[in-house]
């Protein structure tokens, strides 16, 4: 029987095989969850296809590639009180979209719930799964488990009345790196975010990938996020670190570069994080500096 509780938001572009087969797993799951399936503007028949293959499954066709905006359009096509985000590479183990919907019906001020990440083939653990199990982030008594600073949207599941009153993902961002600006969001506004080693996501890294492009935008986006809600010395501190670590390269010159141009946006936007918000995640830049999984390189 179909959990009314929960939906899943699939956003895609140019990968009509990969959507194909991530929209099978997850009409096979005990869940039945209805899915909504956006497509970012392909030009490879990916809507089309799905279309034809599932028509039980919603498919929105944009006009052009909204990135991480498509998530915040495909919730609009949903009436459950959870979603949990897929993207075309990823699918959810069955069982994990209840459970994650459990969780979320115990804890009322939890806003999203992040999963466990299994790379494969192979099926070992993604390394940023050991940055969320020990997050540096203190987290009230009820939390039932890692309070945690971030997330990764292809392996979470929201509430939707906390995504929806932040205003879900920012259009500026694009995709890359966009979960932290929405996550410091959500606990500027009072709600708590954790990991829970029990849900379960696989990840196959698509082929069909431009490295160079994805690290242009995800640093990018890090030094928007940095200008737009850290305090002015943590927020040089951050640059200085990223201009001295980052490979000394073209991309990053360019990224730089994108960071610069938005400076109009970013001293309008600018709304530094509460005081308590930001010693609560001050243990996240030493993390951070430490980290193997969150590197600008390749």
């Amino acid at each position: 029987m179909t959990d009314p509780r929960i939906g899943v938001v699939v956003i895609t572009w140019q990968r009509r095989d990969e959507a194909l087969a991530c929209v099978r797993r997850l009409l096979a799951l005990p869940e039945r969850p209805q899915v909504v399936l956006v497509d970012n503007g392909s030009t490879d028949g990916t809507a089309a296809a799905v279309r034809a293959a599932y028509p039980a499954v919603e498919v929105v066709a944009l006009p052009s590639n909204r990135g991480a905006v498509g998530r915040n359009i495909g919730m609009g096509h949903l009436r459950t009180p959870y979603v949990a985000f897929c993207d075309d590479d990823t699918w959810w183990e069955p069982g994990s979209l209840a459970a994650a919907a459990d969780v979320l019906d115990a804890c009322p001020r939890l806003a999203l719930v992040n999963a466990r990440i299994l790379v494969e083939p192979g099926g070992t653990e993604d390394p940023i799964v050991a940055e969320l199990r020990d997050s540096p982030v203190p987290g009230p008594d009820w939390l039932p488990g890692p309070a945690i600073g971030s997330f990764l949207a292809g392996a979470s599941v929201v509430r939707r009345a906390a995504f929806e009153a932040v205003g879900g993902f920012d259009a500026r961002l694009w995709l890359g790196g966009e979960e932290e600006l929405l996550a410091t969001d959500l606990l500027t506004a009072g709600w708590e975010l954790c990991f829970r080693p029990d849900l379960v996501v696989h990840h196959r890294a698509s082929t069909a990938r431009d490295p160079a492009g994805r690290r242009r935008v995800g640093l990018r986006n890090t030094l928007w996020f940095t200008w737009l809600r850290r305090p002015a010395p943590a927020a040089v501190r951050r640059t200085l670190f990223l201009a001295r670590t980052v490979p000394r390269d073209r991309v990053s010159v360019l990224a730089f570069r994108d960071a610069l141009r938005g400076l109009p946006w970013l001293l309008t936007a600018r709304r530094p994080r509460p005081p308590a918000v930001e010693a609560r995640l001050s243990g996240l830049d030493e993390a951070q500096r430490r980290s193997t999984a969150r590197r600008y390189a390749g």
